[in-house]
């Protein structure tokens, strides 16, 4: 099956030509679900702490009883840290 003709455009990338933080993301976690681990870090440098966040995330939403805001926090500015960090690697 060929995800990638069913993949979301980069608004940014189509309006501006400037590819986002974001950019890769999902190409990354199709590579990812394969198998292709290197693969997808090299797409995305970001996958695994932006999907660690997401699951820190779906945790708050799942568990009531915890309070994960300033896990949430925490991860929220590492994942931010790697994302502009997975951007210059890519860039320059």
């Amino acid at each position: 099956m060929d995800l990638e003709k069913y993949m979301i455009p980069c608004f940014s990338k189509t309006l501006f030509g400037v590819e986002c933080l974001g950019c890769g993301f999902q190409r990354g976690l199709v590579l990812l679900l394969r198998g292709n681990f290197a693969a997808a870090f090299q797409m995305y440098p970001a996958i695994y702490t932006t999907l660690l966040f997401l699951g820190i995330v779906g945790l708050h939403f799942v568990d009531k009883q915890r309070n994960y805001k300033n896990l949430i926090i925490g991860m929220a500015i590492i994942n931010g840290l790697f994302m502009i960090a997975g951007y210059l690697y890519k860039h320059y």
